[in-house]
């Protein structure tokens, strides 16, 4: 009985019939394939075809950094300067502006709202006020004091609250 059994499903499977049977074999050629698909589809009703439409890709956009991760990478610029004028500021202010924004957004993201953070956002927003949309070295160097004032005064803070770090 059981050699029977598997006989049967020896032969199913050789013949076509069983399991998978229906599901078309893809072809070598991508381009048969795409033209076989396009004609099913065609040849569906229109319930089927919308069922089947392909959805345009979405890529999802990572949210912001947790606070934590964010206020890490801002630290990992405290031991670094530059001098102004020396055309050396150009990846440090570039740097430390950035670190800034994504602190912002994380903060401003969290779970705790932006209100548990209102002192390092109100910092920030001073600063982001005064450098507008203008990144080059010459504007940064123009408020290095504030830029690194800035990065310092959100480091005290953030100090205060090892919860939001830790």
């Amino acid at each position: 009985m059981i050699a029977a059994a598997a006989l049967v499903s020896c032969t199913q499977a050789s013949s076509g019939g069983g399991p998978g049977a229906d599901v078309p074999a893809a072809s070598a050629d991508p381009a048969a394939d795409r033209a076989r698909i396009a004609e099913d589809t065609e040849n569906a009703d229109p319930a089927e075809r919308e069922a089947t439409a392909e959805e345009p890709a979405v890529v999802p956009t990572p949210g912001p950094a947790l606070v934590r991760d964010a206020f890490a990478t801002l630290q990992a610029t405290l031991d670094d300067t530059c001098t102004p004028g020396a055309g050396d500021c150009a990846y440090f202010l570039g740097r430390v502006t950035r670190e800034l924004t994504e602190l912002d957004e994380s903060m401003r993201a969290d779970d705790k709202g932006p209100g548990h953070f209102k002192k390092p956002l109100a910092d920030m927003k001073v600063l982001f006020d005064k450098l507008g949309d203008d990144r080059s070295e010459a504007h940064l160097e123009t408020y290095f004091s504030e830029i690194v004032g800035t990065r310092d005064g959100i480091n005290t803070w953030m100090q205060d609250h090892p919860d939001d770090y830790r």
